[in-house]
């Protein structure tokens, strides 16, 4: 089934809605998948809407708190796994955002039901160099990350 949204455009249905589309990544053209949340009548929460329009209005700022958050999270994964100390060519040593920017690539964003959690709430999915089994997800809350960690935690 597909729908035309006055928000989320031409969306498609199949256990949950989605559309493929372009989003600027660190001034790159990147090709996602947009993922809303959501019944097959194509019905959405009002805070769906709000959330998503906050997130694009502020995706400037939001993609730079997300890097500064995803090196912070490697550094710490890279530690508990003791690769601080032990040389992991999948978990390298990181000094710069820059570097870290090289080894994610954005996947999709995620559009929660609206009454999960007080706030605007959204999701983004990354790949990673040094874990493509799992991935990355970034969890968002009121355009301010609260959770980064496996690619689980944004589904």
């Amino acid at each position: 089934m597909i729908i035309n949204d006055s928000v989320f455009g031409e969306l498609e249905y199949e256990y949950g809605w989605t559309k493929d589309t372009f989003i600027q990544f660190w001034g790159k053209e990147t090709m996602i998948t947009l993922m809303i949340d959501g019944e097959e009548d194509g019905n959405f929460d009002e805070e769906q809407y709000v959330a998503y329009d906050a997130f694009i209005q502020n995706w400037e700022h939001v993609q730079k708190d997300m890097l500064q958050s995803i090196f912070t999270y490697y550094e710490q994964r890279r530690k508990e796994l003791g690769y601080d100390i032990e040389v992991n060519n999948h978990y390298p040593k990181v000094e710069t955002i820059e570097q870290i920017l090289k080894m994610i690539e954005l996947d999709g964003i995620v559009v929660p039901y609206g009454d999960l959690c007080e706030g605007r709430d959204i999701r983004a999915t990354l790949k990673c160099t040094w874990d493509t089994e799992n991935g990355l997800g970034v969890r968002m809350l009121d355009e301010k990350i609260i959770e980064v960690g496996y690619q689980d935690i944004a589904i």
